[in-house]
């Protein structure tokens, strides 16, 4: 669906200075061992199977016929936004147009609201990665130059979508963590919340939240 990239100020890195101070005798060495890849098949069946995993690996299933019941143009009148977590949010109108793409394989997302007083437009994609069995969603804006990356899973029981992955924070020069939970009341509601790191750099903060609703 749709994702924001909410800045964050500037807290010390406590941590990574400590983690420096301790290493005095040098880089250390990453002694783990990498996972070994087998070598690609030769013999005919081999390579068939491989062929075989190959395209069932790009035929759209269930998960992608699930997205697609997505497509179409969403608003919301009112998006919260909490900037700081002990003052009221801002509140800002959003659009958000759904639509698939490469053979039904990924939902492509345009979104596009106010943030901070600012004219805000993203761009997302999501799909479904077969061999994972995740939901995999990149984003993009205009209001940083990172590309977020989060994958989660779809519980039927609660119509959830839950998304998890990091964001590049340039207040604090690190990656933080990031989270998306969109909840589907019915085929033309839902509501999507957003949580990231909190400014203690501790606790998590919700960052937005907003009921969007399929535009007849």
């Amino acid at each position: 669906m749709h994702f924001l990239q909410l800045p964050c100020f500037w807290l010390p890195v406590v941590e990574m200075i400590k983690k420096e101070e301790g290493n005095k005798d040098g880089p250390s060495v990453d002694k783990t061992t990498p996972t070994e890849i087998p070598p690609a098949p030769t013999d005919s069946a081999g390579v068939a199977a491989m062929m075989k995993a190959w395209q069932e690996f790009a035929t759209p299933g269930p998960e992608h016929a699930w997205m697609a019941e997505s497509a179409g143009t969403w608003v919301c009148d009112s998006v919260k936004q909490w900037m700081d977590p002990s003052q009221p949010p801002s509140t800002a109108s959003a659009t958000d147009v759904v639509t698939m793409t490469m053979n039904g394989l990924y939902q492509v997302t345009d979104f596009s609201s106010t943030m901070m007083g600012m004219p805000m437009q993203g761009h997302g994609m999501m799909g479904y990665d077969k061999m994972k069995k995740k939901f995999v969603l990149s984003w993009v804006d205009n209001m940083g130059s990172g590309i977020v990356r989060m994958e989660g899973d779809y519980d039927k029981s609660t119509k959830t979508l839950s998304m998890a992955g990091k964001q590049s924070d340039p207040g604090r020069n690190m990656e933080t963590d990031i989270r998306q939970e969109l909840k589907f009341h019915d085929d033309g509601t839902y509501t999507m919340s957003m949580y990231g790191t909190g400014h203690d750099g501790k606790s998590e903060q919700k960052f937005m939240e907003g009921t969007f609703r399929r535009k007849k």
